[in-house]
C-alpha cells in the first residue's frame, strides 16, 4: 500500500501548529523530521519538551491523537530524541 506523504505532511503540521501555543507556553516545541514508509510520523522534541515528564503524553494524546483523527493511515507518531519508556 502506498501511502501519500505530501497530504499526511500537510495534517501533520497543520496538527502541529495547534499545539504549538501549548507546548511555546512551556518553554517547548516539536518539528516534523520525516515521514516513513510504514505511515510512522518521526518528530524531534525541542525546548523544554526534550525533557519533560509529560513529552509521552504530549506525543501520545496530543499529536497522535490529533494526527490521527485527520490522517487515520498513519501508524504512529514517535519522537526521535525522546528516551525510550519501559
Amino acid at each position: 500500500m502506498s501511502i501519500d506523504k505530501k497530504a499526511i505532511e500537510v495534517k501533520v503540521l497543520e496538527s502541529m501548529a495547534e499545539l504549538r501555543p501549548f507546548l511555546h507556553a512551556d518553554g517547548g516545541d516539536m518539528e516534523l523530521v520525516e515521514i516513513q514508509d510504514d505511515a510512522t510520523v518521526v518528530v524531534r522534541l525541542l525546548g523544554t519538551c526534550s525533557d519533560c515528564s509529560m513529552s509521552m503524553m504530549t506525543l501520545k494524546a496530543g499529536l497522535e491523537e490529533a494526527v490521527k483523527r485527520v490522517s487515520p493511515e498513519v501508524k504512529a507518531v514517535v519522537a526521535i530524541n525522546m528516551a525510550a519508556t519501559v
